[in-house]
């Protein structure tokens, strides 16, 4: 939501207390499928368990599961519990992210959400390796962008991860979000300090980012190989 003026507001102090808005309280998400051109997202679901567990576990390393606050699991039936538990979260909302053959690859999550403020954050991004740096993972950022400023009228839309993460923040970067700074010791988690780098991406800044998402996602973007033509951040 744009400020109505460009002059801040002013208490009877004389001091700046902000700029005015026009301002309504936005709906809760009701997180319907998401469909691009090299992917789905669909709602968690039990379906997507198995084709979870054997693309997560291409990673040998068990690099992916490093700044989560779970995982890695031991087994498959570790991993069906875990989804099991979250398959009805609506904060954290959990989305797994399914190729044009329908096989599950990932997911990502809808979490912090404040329909007052308009604000909605990503998080739990787990790419499997099947997943990472391919069209379908930029789109599945691009598509759930496109709901919450579009589908939503949210007016901020967040990224957090943490400090040391710096393929997260490479990535927050890449896909237009801005720097907004390091909240020191924010969290705990698998006996470890997290320091939290914060990131977000405006309604107003938005429309030009959506033009370059769909600038990249163009076939024509892309060669024989499926080698990209032009960087996502050059376009």
């Amino acid at each position: 939501m744009q400020p109505s003026t460009q002059a801040p507001a002013y208490n009877e102090l004389g001091q700046a207390i902000g700029f005015p808005v026009t301002w309504q309280a936005k709906p809760t998400p009701t997180f319907p499928v998401l469909v691009g051109q090299y992917c789905r997202l669909e709602p968690l679901s039990p379906q997507h368990a198995a084709d979870l567990y054997a693309a997560f576990n291409a990673d040998q390393e068990n690099r992916i599961w490093t700044y989560l606050p779970y995982g890695p699991f031991i087994d498959f039936a570790s991993f069906n519990s875990w989804l099991e538990k979250n398959l009805h979260s609506t904060d954290p909302f959990f989305y797994s992210i399914l190729d044009l053959e329908a096989k599950a690859l990932g997911m990502a999550s809808y979490l912090r959400i404040d329909p007052n403020n308009g604000v909605i954050k990503v998080g739990h991004i787990n790419f499997s390796p099947a997943l990472q740096k391919t069209r379908a993972a930029t789109e599945t950022m691009y598509l759930m962008m496109r709901y919450a400023f579009e589908g939503l009228g949210y007016r901020r839309y967040e990224w957090k991860c943490d400090a040391l993460n710096q393929p997260s923040r490479q990535a927050a970067e890449r896909l237009g979000f801005q720097f907004e700074g390091i909240f020191r010791q924010a969290t705990v988690y698998k006996n470890r300090n997290r320091d939290t780098a914060w990131y977000a991406i405006l309604d107003k800044e938005w429309p030009a980012l959506k033009q370059k998402f769909e600038a990249w996602l163009e076939p024509s973007n892309f060669d024989a190989s499926g080698k990209q033509l032009k960087p996502l951040d050059s376009i």
